[in-house]
């Protein structure tokens, strides 16, 4: 009555003999249980609009979330994550294996996935999450399982370090059964969900905030060229990854990155433009969800550099 014949819900009370309150609960519990869902598809967009601008030039789809310029850096990304949620859904199908990369946008796009039940697929996380005083599983495991939850899927955790002290180590261990079991699940993924890490966001990531590099790694890699990351791989801004840390990094490369067909990016936030830039050229992603300050500065930054 609501959402296929446009009732109101003061006509849907009157018709039910119920309040209007009672109306509104039983449509959120319609929302949050899943038996209903709103969907935002990708269109190509005007020639002229922000995603439209965007999929021409980099041959992906892309939704822009309008977002008032009153709302806090939390807000927004709350806002875009809520399109995203239901942007991830229809992409998926019973069967599915989905790759999360852990972050503070990927948690709050699982924080507002919609239930559905997908039966047979499977949710595997991408990159490792501990540092040198922490596990990481209580940080890592809350996004995996709450997106695990909300489609009925299996879960595939990836117990190690986000990033290892040393190379040999990391090539070592990718010997380990228990560990090639896991990165076998990354490569069947038909579907990757991730943010984008930036050393310059307003909103921190977690990559750069967490412990996860010492400062003097971080001021190397800024030396380097380094813009920010995907999945814990640092990027620069023309995408490579050619560099001594990310020999230490677990997360996938690039080249790893886009042999999953589906690859969604969740960007919030101008100030992480120019990261996105990086994974743009690096060719990681396929659908992308931004605000439209982010969708601005991008482009902004593309003529910038054309006109240069």
């Amino acid at each position: 009555m609501y959402y296929l014949q446009g009732q109101t819900m003061e006509t849907i009370a009157r018709h039910l003999g119920v309040s209007r309150s009672s109306v509104s609960r039983l449509l959120t519990y319609a929302r949050n249980s899943g038996l209903v869902r709103i969907s935002v598809a990708a269109t190509p967009g005007n020639r002229g609009s922000l995603s439209g601008q965007i999929n021409e030039i980099f041959g992906i789809r892309t939704s822009v979330v309008p977002v008032h310029d009153i709302h806090t850096e939390v807000n927004r990304l709350h806002n875009v994550a809520r399109v995203a949620a239901e942007r991830l859904v229809d992409m998926l199908k019973p069967g599915d294996t989905l790759g999360i990369a852990w972050g503070n946008t990927t948690s709050e796009v699982t924080r507002c996935l919609p239930r559905v039940n997908l039966p047979g697929s499977t949710v595997v996380q991408l990159n490792g999450a501990a540092t040198a005083t922490e596990s990481g599983v209580p940080y890592a495991d809350a996004i995996i399982s709450r997106a695990a939850t909300a489609l009925g899927a299996r879960m595939v955790h990836f117990p190690v370090p986000a990033f290892f002290d040393f190379a040999e180590t990391k090539e070592a261990l990718w010997r380990e059964r228990s560990v090639t079991s896991v990165l076998a699940t990354i490569d069947s993924a038909n579907v990757a969900l991730f943010g984008i890490g930036s050393l310059s966001a307003r909103l921190p990531s977690r990559v750069y905030s967490g412990g996860f590099l010492d400062p003097d790694e971080i001021s190397h890699a800024q030396e380097d060229g380094v813009v920010g990351d995907v999945c814990t791989v640092l990027l620069r801004e023309d995408g490579s990854t050619d560099m001594d840390l990310n020999k230490r990094a677990s997360g996938p490369s690039p080249a790893t990155l886009r042999k999953i067909p589906r690859r969604l990016a969740v960007v919030a936030g101008a100030s992480k433009a120019l990261p996105l830039l990086g994974a743009l050229h690096a060719g990681v992603i396929t659908d992308l969800v931004l605000d439209d300050g982010a969708a601005r500065e991008l482009l902004d930054l593309v003529r910038h550099r054309t006109h240069a």
